[in-house]
């Protein structure tokens, strides 16, 4: 498999060292955690952006559900990847970190309007991929986990899409 940037810079290590660090399991599996552990920091970043930049009460109360709901999912997550011997980011990728400092320069309105637009566009690709991984799994562990978090994010794209009115 190619070398995964995101794979490398969140975790100094490139796929093919994922199997390693990951022993016996699944490599799709492992990455499928990197995956989640980075995204999840990051919606947690950015949602304590949203409580300090956003104009709209709403917004800043749809940060304050991303930074509990991905906190509690991040810990399970860690709870799960340690069991595994997956090693996860302990710091955001190079594309999400960028997201986050791009969202920082903004404020009020601009900031609520990019932050939701943001919101609905990662909701949706969070959902195909942790569908994928409730199906793809090997471990049972993780296609828990994969399954269990689905529902919540689903609410967090039908918060969006209350907040914004745009599917």
């Amino acid at each position: 498999m190619a070398k995964n940037s995101s794979d490398t810079a969140s975790t100094g290590m490139d796929s093919s060292q994922l199997q390693t660090a990951a022993g016996p399991k699944d490599k799709d599996d492992a990455e499928f955690a990197v995956k989640a552990a980075n995204g999840g920091m990051a919606e947690v970043a950015m949602g304590q952006l949203a409580q300090s930049n956003a104009a709209n009460p709403r917004v800043k109360d749809f940060g304050a559900m991303m930074v509990k709901d991905h906190t509690d999912a991040g810990d399970k997550l860690k709870q799960l990847a340690q069991q595994k011997n997956i090693v996860l980011p302990s710091t955001l990728a190079d594309k999400e970190q960028k997201m986050v400092s791009d969202l920082q320069k903004k404020t009020g309105k601009d900031f609520d309007k990019a932050y939701m637009n943001l919101m609905r566009d990662d909701h949706k690709k969070d959902i195909k991929e942790f569908t994928k991984a409730g199906n793809a799994c090997k471990d049972s562990d993780l296609k828990g986990f994969a399954n269990n978090t689905l529902p919540v994010l689903q609410k967090h794209l039908d918060s969006v899409r209350a907040i914004t009115g745009k599917q």
